[in-house]
């Protein structure tokens, strides 16, 4: 208890600070936010309303509070494009990005692992180099280039697949098929990362201990693999899951944006193009919460999984 009540005052300091960065952003940048809005030929009366409406006349530690307590509120200010709230027009995005992300680590995951199973269970073959030069190339990918090639390929040339948009969660069917190509993009780079790094943690056990002894009491090989190996050589893993997760909602900004899917990532860069700071505030701040939450449940199921952990802790 004592260990969850530490990682979530972490997270609360860390979300804290994410805060205040993102109110002091106006100030960081260069120009005039409200001159980007209304254009440098606005009218002074209107400049000076929308600057006020912004809390732009205020003194940086105000504006900074006001962000800050308005945000554990669920207030995270107004889009002076749309007039709109915020929080709408964010977590109204934000269901697409978590799909993409989570689908993409799902994606990661039943390739990854597999293969870096496959590999370490032959070492050192043609099988493993072939599977490794695969993995390091895949790790080489941005997702950005990933996903232009994968557009040009099955959208433009063979024409499978849906090149632009995300189609409508009343039609799983159709959102499925837009979600393909901005999925593999995205995972694409884990699928390499996690293929090596279950690989190394396989070699790692299989040359333990207790590994010698099953094979010394004549337990198949098999066995030995996925019922001994495998469940502790993945336990690290999970640990990297969390930073996966927030990683890949990062990397969705640029699928997004190639794909011109309205998620958060394509909101955030809009928002950027026309410097509308409140959007880049709030869909960043999201972002990160999610990055620190899926941290903290990466760190909580390692633990679970892991009883040498609990039992240094609890000394």
């Amino acid at each position: 208890m004592a260990y969850i009540v530490k990682r979530l005052s972490m997270m609360l300091v860390v979300v804290i600070v994410v805060m205040t960065f993102m109110a002091a952003l106006v100030h960081l940048i260069p120009g005039d936010p409200v001159s980007a809005i209304l254009g440098p030929r606005a009218d002074p009366a209107l400049t000076k309303i929308v600057r006020h409406d912004m809390h732009l006349d205020a003194s940086v530690p105000d504006q900074i509070w006001i962000f800050v307590t308005g945000a554990f509120r669920g207030d995270l200010g107004v889009d002076f494009t749309s007039n709109e709230s915020v929080s709408t027009l964010v977590f109204n995005a934000l269901p697409h990005t978590v799909v993409l992300a989570i689908s993409s680590l799902f994606l990661a995951v039943v390739v990854g692992v597999p293969l870096g199973v496959y590999a370490a269970t032959r070492p050192n073959t043609i099988l493993d180099r072939a599977s490794g030069v695969l993995a390091v190339s895949a790790i080489t990918i941005p997702p950005y280039v990933a996903g232009l090639y994968l557009l040009l390929i099955f959208a433009v040339h063979f024409r499978v697949l849906p090149a632009i948009g995300s189609g409508s969660f009343a039609h799983p069917l159709d959102y499925l098929r837009h979600l393909v190509l901005p999925s593999v993009a995205l995972a694409i780079t884990w699928i390499g990362y996690l293929a090596r790094l279950v690989r190394a943690n396989m070699l790692e056990v299989l040359g333990s201990n207790y590994i010698r002894t099953a094979k010394a009491f004549g337990l198949h090989d098999r066995r030995i693999f996925y019922w001994y190996a495998l469940k502790n050589a993945i336990t690290p893993t999970i640990a990297v899951l969390g930073v996966g997760l927030g990683t890949l909602m990062g990397g969705a900004i640029f699928v997004e944006v190639i794909f011109a899917r309205p998620g958060l990532g394509t909101l955030i860069y809009d928002a950027i193009e026309t410097r509308n700071y409140p959007i880049v505030r709030g869909g960043v701040l999201v972002v990160a919460i999610i990055f620190v939450l899926a941290n903290l449940l990466a760190d909580l199921s390692y633990r679970l999984l892991d009883p040498r952990i609990r039992e240094h802790q609890v000394r």
